[in-house]
């Protein structure tokens, strides 16, 4: 079954725009679990404009499913005086998926080279994994980087699915078919397998017909876009049924 992470970082979007907390971000990640979500997914970046080290920490002890923290391991936060990779190793949660983010991006925009960044990955990777914590790299569909990644001795890869996502409309078979083959090949590798950026509504059921063996999809800007109209729990059933079609 391919479990559903909910990002919450537009969440505490909307929060900071104010000050203040509200809406709560600490009970909105509980609220998820409650409404069914199987993951809770952060990505906390250095300016802390969205989810701030803080909230990272907070949520940890509040939650049951699985927690889910994204970002650059060599991403240093401006408000604290340690980086991310001293965060992830303080909570300790179930995943870590490890983002190649510049500083100032607006949002992610790309996978890690894998070839490039062979020998930090590993490192990281092991530091990560000696500290009892999966570990997923964001990758393109590509499947050589997939191969290599496999050599870094992470269990997981997540698909950068953008292109899929801008795509669909034009065509789903064509849009699709990257991803086929490279979840095959990390099928293939030994690796899990997850995916996230731009997964929606509109085009998440047909990915998971196509990939039903993805361990896991981690969504934000469109689950908290369709749950201004639609409420948070009858979103996070949607996305559900998405997934169980």
């Amino acid at each position: 079954m391919t479990k559903l992470s909910v990002n919450i970082n537009k969440v505490a979007t909307i929060r900071n725009a104010r000050g203040g907390n509200t809406p709560d971000v600490l009970k909105f990640a509980q609220d998820c679990e409650r409404f069914g979500a199987q993951g809770i997914t952060v990505h906390p970046r250095p300016d802390e404009r969205h989810i701030r080290y803080a909230d990272a920490l907070a949520i940890k002890p509040l939650i049951g499913v699985e927690y889910n923290i994204e970002g650059n391991p060599k991403g240093i936060s401006k408000s604290r005086p340690y980086g991310f990779i001293d965060l992830v190793k303080e909570i300790v949660p179930a995943q870590v998926t490890l983002v190649p983010d510049a500083e100032g991006v607006l949002t992610s925009n790309a996978g890690w080279d894998t070839v490039k960044n062979q020998a930090y990955l590993c490192d990281v990777v092991k530091e990560f994994k000696a500290c009892g914590i999966r570990v997923s790299i964001f990758i393109d569909a590509n499947p050589h980087m997939i191969e290599m990644a496999a050599k870094t001795g992470t269990d997981r890869v997540e698909l950068y699915t953008e292109s899929y996502a801008s795509r669909y409309a034009a065509g789903r078979e064509e849009a699709i078919k990257p991803f086929v083959e490279a979840a095959k090949v990390a099928r293939d590798c030994g690796l899990g397998l997850n995916a996230g950026h731009d997964l929606s509504l509109e085009n998440l059921a047909y990915f998971h017909q196509q990939i039903p063996w993805c361990d896991e999809v981690s969504i934000g800007h469109a689950l908290i876009s369709d749950a201004l109209y639609l409420g948070i729990e009858e979103t996070i059933h949607r996305y559900l049924d998405c997934l169980n079609a």
